[in-house]
């Protein structure tokens, strides 16, 4: 049986579980939700960084990502943070789909699977 390794583990949620050679990360969000939509995802995927790097892993290895957007008219501009921060060649696969968050002012949530 493999062992299961929480990281963040809090009350109601680890920030990540491991289990065998992945990590799967709960949705990330940004911390200040008064910058607009390029502000907010940069620190969502900041938190994505970090949080990978806890686990042994990276960007590079991100097999996918699902992103909510609470307005899909910010989708461009998601994009153009999101396409300079991955890595070129290990896209993952990924959905994006617009839902209400639980914060009205929070823009976007980001969750991801990377390989370890």
């Amino acid at each position: 049986m493999s062992t299961i390794t929480r990281i963040d583990c809090g009350p109601r949620m680890s920030e990540a579980v491991i289990l065998g050679n992945r990590i799967h990360c709960s949705g990330m969000i940004p911390e200040d939700t008064s910058l607009d939509i390029t502000g907010q995802v940069q620190q969502a995927l900041a938190e994505i960084d970090s949080l990978l790097a806890k686990g042994g892993s990276d960007k590079s290895k991100i097999l996918t990502a699902t992103i909510w957007l609470s307005d899909i008219s910010d989708f461009a501009a998601m994009n153009k943070v999101w396409d300079a921060w991955v890595v070129p060649g290990h896209t993952p696969a990924r959905a994006t789909v617009e839902a209400r968050l639980n914060d009205p002012d929070m823009k976007v949530e980001i969750m991801v699977v990377a390989a370890i």
